[in-house]
């Protein structure tokens, strides 16, 4: 799952109709950094007070976000404010840890890296928190998303759980769960004496769907919400097939070992007290994937 997922009006016309017009829109500004500023009114809360003094020092954190993928993540009608349940989270977090958030739009596989380098100070775009990515990040868990399938509507198609892929052409967004898990189902078909699975993988989610839309792929593989909602918004395009699973934590992503992860492990819990959580996740209509125990490092796999 990208390993990661967006409730969007603006990138749904183009996600579902195959529209060009916004994946040229959420491609032109994937270099651009979009702002979001949280308050500072929690500035003596107890996560606020775990904050290294480094990052504190900044008075800001730098989080970086793919926003391509609704209702997680996207841009709003205006094409370059970024909207979603995690820009909405990050806010949120910034402010119980008495910091601003910059919230900046970043091609998904290049946001792990870039956190390594200090380019950036958090990751909050739907990663699955997994137990290679811990070994160069450090992850405090905050959702449960599964897997799941879309296809063209009326496809004589149908998939159920990865099995089903074998001889399948299948979209993805690159560096995702998703891609990953077909790539291994790949090699697992073939050494069943199955046809192979043919993996299409694309910058964005946007660039998955018209994939689908236009016939290219059988099928669109990402996060379970982000699979419903593509479909709530196709205006009939596409179609849900078979039902989620693989459901794993989602993760914020931070530097490894640089003290943040306490302080962020301490402000997931805050909003999650104060009612903050709640209402974000209902707002984008994905409060079936709520946690109530957040930890540190909680890959499941």
């Amino acid at each position: 799952m990208p390993s990661r997922p967006r409730v969007l009006i603006a990138i749904t016309a183009a996600v579902v109709a195959g529209s060009l017009a916004m994946t040229g829109c959420s491609s032109s500004k994937k270099t651009a950094s979009t702002a979001s500023t949280g308050t500072t009114s929690s500035q003596n809360s107890a996560a606020a007070a775990l904050v290294p003094a480094a990052i504190k020092s900044k008075g800001s954190l730098t989080i970086a976000t793919d926003a391509s993928y609704p209702p997680d993540e996207s841009f709003a009608t205006d094409g370059h404010t970024i909207v979603g349940m995690d820009a909405d989270l990050a806010v949120a977090l910034s402010s119980a840890l008495g910091l601003k958030a910059n919230l900046v739009n970043a091609k998904f596989d290049s946001i792990i890296p870039r956190l390594q380098s200090g380019t950036y100070d958090v990751g909050l775009s739907s990663f699955t928190d997994t137990k290679d990515r811990e070994k160069t990040v450090d992850f405090v868990t905050y959702f449960q998303a599964g897997e799941g399938f879309y296809v063209k509507a009326g496809s004589s198609k149908t998939f159920n759980g990865l099995d089903s892929l074998c001889g399948a052409k299948v979209s993805v967004e690159n560096g995702t769960t998703e891609q990953t898990d077909a790539q291994t189902q790949d090699k697992a078909c073939k050494s069943a004496g199955k046809p192979g699975v043919t993996v299409q993988s694309f910058a964005d989610q946007n660039g998955a769907n018209l994939a689908v839309s236009s016939g290219r792929a059988d099928v669109g593989f990402a996060d379970s919400q982000v699979a419903g909602y593509i479909v709530s918004q196709s205006n009939g395009q596409f179609q849900v097939s078979g039902t989620a699973f693989a459901v794993s934590p989602y993760g914020i992503a931070l530097p490894k070992g640089n003290g943040m992860a306490p302080a962020m492990l301490a402000a997931v819990k805050q909003i999650i007290a104060d009612g903050t959580y709640t209402k974000i996740l209902t707002k984008w209509g994905v409060q079936d994937g709520a946690v109530t125990n957040p930890v540190i490092n909680g890959a499941t796999s």
